[in-house]
């Protein structure tokens, strides 16, 4: 007698349906099959002694577990309700006329509860897209899945509320339903209220919001550089829906939105230690998982004191940068991770910290500046759009009466940016300045023939390459978008380049 239940795996955020294929025959043994890995093949004595404590029995003949397809390699422990359904099943101890309706996870405990697993967001969309009726996951598991509209998601906590579910009586007691409100905007601790000063550097976090650009800040210990950047987040936009369901599908397959009702509001803000490794920053391991480039999706990337970060660690950014994704590949499978994200960045200029500094004497060498900061590669600082020297806060500005401009004023000034971008870039599958393409640049950062004789003569003076260019007028295009004007100006242009500091060769000036 053959039964089937179906539960589902992720390879990178897609989900895939891995059907359990239950076979009681005549014979001896239990037999587990399909590519199980040792947390799958353990499973068998977790099933067996759950399904005893409620007092089903194991059947004395012969069980085989095909796990498929068997092709794709299984981890992990969420794979034992599905088994113990089909067990049931198949030996006849329960009737369960759905168990081949919904895509069911979880991890059985020896007493018959049920623990949290991972990616039960992406498996929701994917059993929603295959036509299944619902998803039966653990409780706080379940959560994540509440905004997943067209498909049924129950959150359970014991063995029998499952066969409950499974034999169609009536269970909307344990239906996760979407919050019918509205969400508010995020409280954010940090605003740029609280920032005295830096004008300069606060206008450059308003553009780089505003275009989606990475940005450098480079100054001297106790400037503002660090909190500046924790300030950003309260001046981004909120995520789209699209947004938000890819950002939390992320987070899902990493366990870190268990317990956390529906999908995530808030653009993540990830800021790794200068000793992280490189397969934590980019991704990888045993189980290929993502790391804090795609954590930071559709979000910011902060690297606090960026020459202490290794040159391989920052080299391996630049695809990134580039391409908006990570590509972890396996001698038997790839897995894709989005990562478009801002980067900041933040650094001191010397060893010491106070090289430019008015009011504090650098103990560096020249040469021993230059060999700090040629810690950044010229292609990494290439890839981004802005370098802002931050000077100490003056006394007359941390003590001045009145309060600086709230991060609410400034987000309304992005937002309106941004929402010209989302109707200019509609179809075009980008939603910001900063990922236009060639053909994009040539089409949106039109300039006039005197603009290009100015931007002419700055290529030569500066010796800029080609990517420098680019990010000029993209910087411009911003600019003009925060002003509201339809065309670039010069004067746009030139305030684009006054943030390029380190392609001046001297960024204190």
């Amino acid at each position: 007698m053959l039964c089937k239940t179906y539960c589902a795996t992720c390879i990178g955020i897609t989900a895939v349906t891995v059907t359990v294929e239950v076979d009681l025959s005549n014979g001896i043994g239990i037999h587990l099959v399909g590519l199980p890995d040792n947390a799958v093949k353990e499973s068998l004595l977790r099933v067996t002694t759950a399904l005893s404590t409620y007092g089903y029995r194991i059947p004395g003949r012969k069980l085989v577990f095909n796990l498929a397809p068997a092709d794709i390699r299984k981890e992990g422990s969420s794979y034992d309700l599905a088994i113990a359904i089909g067990l049931l099943a198949v030996s006849e101890q329960a009737y369960l006329p759905g168990c081949s309706q919904y895509i069911m996870l979880g991890e059985l405990s020896l007493d018959g509860s049920i623990r949290t697993v991972t990616g039960a967001l992406p498996i929701a969309e994917h059993a929603k897209e295959m036509g299944f009726k619902g998803c039966i996951f653990p409780k706080e598991s379940a959560l994540e899945a509440a905004d997943v509209e067209g498909i049924d998601i129950y959150g359970v906590s014991t063995l029998n509320e499952v066969l409950d579910i499974l034999r169609n009586d009536n269970c909307f007691h344990l239906l996760v339903v979407r919050d019918p409100q509205e969400p508010d905007r995020p409280h954010y601790s940090e605003d740029f209220k609280d920032v005295k000063g830096q004008r300069l550097a606060k206008r450059g976090l308003e553009i780089a919001a505003a275009g989606g650009h990475n940005l450098l800040l480079v100054g001297t210990p106790g400037s503002g550089k660090t909190f500046m950047a924790s300030c950003l987040p309260s001046i981004l936009p909120q995520m789209s829906r699209d947004e938000s369901i890819e950002t939390s599908k992320i987070y899902s397959i990493t366990g870190n939105r268990t317990g956390k009702r529906g999908l995530m509001l808030e653009r993540p803000f990830r800021s790794p230690h200068h000793s992280a490794s490189l397969v934590s920053l980019i991704g990888g391991g045993q189980n290929a998982s993502p790391g804090e480039v795609s954590l930071a999706h559709n979000g910011i990337l902060y690297l606090d004191e960026m020459a202490q970060f290794s040159k391989v660690i920052l080299d391996a950014l630049r695809q990134p940068l580039e391409d908006g994704k990570v590509t972890i590949s396996r001698a038997r499978y790839k897995v894709e991770y989005p990562a478009s994200f801002m980067l900041i960045a933040s650094t001191n200029p010397c060893s010491c910290g106070y090289y430019g500094d008015d009011s504090h004497k650098c103990t560096c060498t020249q040469s021993a500046v230059m060999r700090y900061m040629s810690r950044i590669s010229g292609p990494m600082l290439d890839r981004l759009d802005m370098h802002i020297f931050v000077k100490a806060v003056s006394g007359d500005d941390l003590i001045a009466e009145g309060e600086e401009e709230h991060s609410e004023a400034i987000a309304k000034r992005v937002l309106a940016a941004r929402q010209i971008q989302y109707e200019r870039f509609r179809g075009e599958g980008i939603f910001t300045n900063s990922q236009m393409n060639v053909r994009q640049l040539n089409t949106y950062c039109k300039v006039s023939k005197e603009q290009k004789r100015f931007l002419r003569d700055v290529i030569h003076r500066l010796n800029l390459s080609a990517r420098s260019y680019s990010r000029i007028l993209k910087l411009s295009r911003t600019i003009a978008d925060i002003d509201g004007d339809i065309f670039i100006s010069l004067q746009h242009i030139s305030e684009a380049i006054q943030f390029r500091n380190l392609d001046r060769g001297n960024f204190y000036d």
